[in-house]
C-alpha cells in the first residue's frame, strides 16, 4: 500500500472518530438537557404548592426582624450592647445551572497546506515545562538532567532567548512545527482543531451534569419522588410544617410588637431571636 493510499486510510479513520465523538457529544447534551428540563418541572411544581407559603413566611420574618431591630435599638440606648440581627433571607430555590452555548467547529480547509505562525515566546516556555519537568522523570539519573534542561529553560524564557527554548524543545522530542512553526497538513491541523474542540466542550458538559446531579433541587426532587412511590404526600408535609412555622412567628411577632425596649422582657425575646437559626426555623429546600 502507497504511503498516499495509507495517509488517506489514516484521515478517513480520524474523521470517523471526529463524527462518532460529535454524536456522543450530542448525546451528552441531550442527556443533560432532558434532566434540567425534568427538574425544573419539579422545581414549578415545588413553586406552585409551597411558594404562596414560603412568601407569607418570608413577610413575617421581615416584620419581626423589624421589631427586633427597634428592640435592640432601644436596648442599646439603655447600655445593652447587642449586634445586629442578620437580614432574614428569600425562601426561593436556588438556579439550576444551564449548559453555556458552544462555540461552532473551525469551517474545513479548502487548501492541502496550511501556515502556522511560531508560537509566542509564552506558549514555547510552557510546552518546555510541559516536556522537561522533573516529575516526568523514569528514575534519578533522569530527573537531574530534567532538573537542568529546565533551569536552562528558565534562563532562557526570562532572557526572552527564543533560540535556547526551539532547542530544548526539539530535543526533548517536541514535533517542530509545534516549536517553530511552518506548513502543515490542512486536513490534520483542522481535525486536531476539531477533536481538541468537542473534547473541551465534552469537558463542560460533564462539569455541568456533575452540578446538576449535586444540586439541592435534584436532591429534593429524588426525595419527594420516593415518598410519593411509598404512598406518601411530601408536599402536603412541608405545608404542614410551614403553616406551624407561620403561626409561631404570628405569636412572636404579636409579642415582639407589644414590646417595650426597657422591659425585663425585650431582652429575653431579642435573645432569642437572635439564636434562632434562620435557615434551620424556616427551614431549608430538604426533606424535613
Amino acid at each position: 500500500m502507497t504511503s498516499m493510499a495509507i495517509e488517506k486510510l489514516d484521515l478517513a479513520r480520524r474523521r470517523a472518530q471526529l463524527a462518532d465523538l460529535r454524536h456522543y457529544l450530542d448525546a451528552q447534551e441531550r442527556e443533560f438537557a432532558t434532566r434540567r428540563a425534568q427538574l425544573e418541572a419539579f422545581a414549578q411544581r415545588y413553586a406552585g404548592q409551597l411558594e404562596s407559603l414560603y412568601l407569607e413566611l418570608d413577610a413575617l420574618e421581615s416584620q419581626l426582624h423589624g421589631t427586633t431591630c427597634r428592640l435592640i435599638e432601644g436596648l442599646r440606648r439603655q447600655g445593652v450592647e447587642l449586634p445586629a440581627p442578620r437580614a432574614p433571607q428569600a425562601s426561593t430555590l436556588p438556579l439550576l445551572p444551564g449548559l453555556p452555548a458552544g462555540a461552532a467547529l473551525p469551517a474545513e480547509p479548502q487548501h492541502a497546506l496550511i501556515e502556522l505562525e511560531p508560537p509566542s515566546l509564552k506558549t514555547l516556555y510552557r510546552r518546555a515545562a510541559k516536556h522537561l519537568h522533573p516529575d516526568h522523570a523514569g528514575d534519578d539519573a533522569e530527573r537531574g538532567l530534567r532538573e537542568q534542561r529546565m533551569m536552562a529553560a528558565n534562563r532562557a524564557y526570562e532572557a526572552s532567548d527564543r533560540a535556547t527554548l526551539e532547542r530544548l524543545l526539539l530535543e526533548a522530542g517536541a514535533a517542530p512545527i509545534k516549536v517553530q512553526g511552518g506548513s502543515t497538513d490542512a486536513a490534520r491541523h483542522w481535525l486536531k482543531r476539531c477533536e481538541y474542540a468537542v473534547q473541551a466542550r465534552l469537558r463542560v458538559v460533564r462539569a455541568h451534569r456533575a452540578l446538576l446531579e449535586t444540586h439541592p433541587v435534584r436532591t429534593l426532587h429524588d426525595t419527594v419522588v420516593q415518598r410519593e412511590a411509598l404512598g406518601l404526600d411530601p408536599f402536603g408535609v412541608m405545608a404542614t410544617r410551614l403553616r406551624g412555622l407561620i403561626r409561631e412567628r404570628r405569636q412572636e411577632l404579636y409579642i415582639g410588637e407589644r414590646l417595650r425596649p426597657e422591659s425585663t422582657l425585650a431582652r429575653d425575646f431579642v435573645q432569642r431571636f437572635m439564636a434562632r437559626d434562620h435557615a434551620a426555623s424556616r427551614g431549608s429546600f430538604a426533606w424535613h
